[in-house]
């Protein structure tokens, strides 16, 4: 075993001296992720201490699973959680959204139509979350401009921000303006991936646009959506705090209310750093678990997966 050891020790050192430059390039990266990534774990024994700050980490005295029991006997716990998937499941029904994006752009015959097509859906993704909800709630007010084409229109003005039934639509529809031409681009450039010889043999054979979509591109650019669609589900817990927190206020909190919106009150509002940690880690976990499961059936399914 020894043996065995020093013999791949040596091959590792072997490898190193010969690829040194590449190894170079990526030391900034491996450092970054070291420090930023793994080092704030050690903060994560917080979770299970009652944590003082005038006292450190070390010092404050441990308590076990005392705060997941809190929040998971805590009133609007199942509220949280039930927020959080109702928001992710619908995020998750528009994941379809910039392949169907990509394939309108791949098959746009005219050069410039398409190249303005794929910057026009692009540009979104460069307006800030804080620019972005400001708009929203500017548009969708009372007397926004929503509305006043609804009064031309001969309706009553709605205040959308204030009516919970609005809210989860307009928090997932402004998400899919903002990122669907961001995200389209990965699969753009796996559809440039196909070979043309397969259409041009399709076409010959007699299939028509749709055919050779569902035969050749979907089949060709599958891994990819796989892969991506594994890692959409590994954040099904982890919707971004910044939007919800933005556009929440207290007519609709019954929906706006979740789990990252929630660790950020009690931990920076409120101060209670343990029970913040412990949620945190509980969603971290559950993540976790659902990254695993989804490769494990996605490999078994249609052979793809992250590992």
């Amino acid at each position: 075993m020894q043996a065995r050891a020093s013999i791949l020790w040596r091959r590792f050192k072997k490898n190193v001296l010969r690829n040194w430059t590449l190894y170079l390039f990526v030391l900034p990266s491996f450092l970054y992720i070291t420090i930023f990534h793994y080092g704030p774990l050690y903060g994560i024994q917080i979770a299970f201490r009652n944590y003082k700050p005038a006292r450190g980490i070390w010092n404050s005295p441990w308590v076990g699973l005392k705060y997941f029991e809190k929040f998971l006997t805590s009133y609007n716990c199942w509220e949280l959680i039930r927020n959080t998937l109702i928001l992710s499941f619908y995020e998750l029904m528009m994941f379809p959204v910039p392949i169907v994006l990509a394939l309108i752009i791949h098959y746009t015959p005219i050069r410039w139509l398409r190249k303005s097509t794929q910057s026009i859906t692009y540009a979104p993704y460069f307006i800030s979350v804080v620019v972005m909800c400001g708009m929203l709630t500017t548009f969708f007010s009372s007397t926004g401009i929503v509305n006043q084409i609804i009064k031309i229109l001969g309706g009553n003005a709605i205040d959308f921000m204030n009516y919970e039934e609005y809210w989860r639509p307009l928090y997932v529809g402004s998400g899919v303006w903002r990122t669907s031409g961001y995200n389209a681009v990965i699969y753009i450039a796996a559809l440039a991936g196909v070979s043309p010889e397969l259409h041009e043999a399709a076409t010959v054979d007699g299939a028509n646009r749709l055919q050779r979509i569902w035969h050749i591109d979907i089949p060709s650019i599958l891994p990819t959506i796989v892969i991506l669609l594994i890692l959409r589900c590994g954040r099904i817990m982890s919707i971004g705090f910044q939007k919800a927190y933005l556009l929440q206020n207290d007519l609709n909190l019954g929906v706006s209310e979740i789990i990252s919106t929630y660790v950020y009150k009690m931990g920076l509002q409120k101060g209670q750093y343990s029970l913040s940690t412990a949620v945190g880690l509980f969603n971290n976990i559950i993540n976790f678990l659902l990254v695993i499961s989804v490769n494990k059936i996605s490999s078994k399914l249609t052979g793809s997966g992250l590992w």
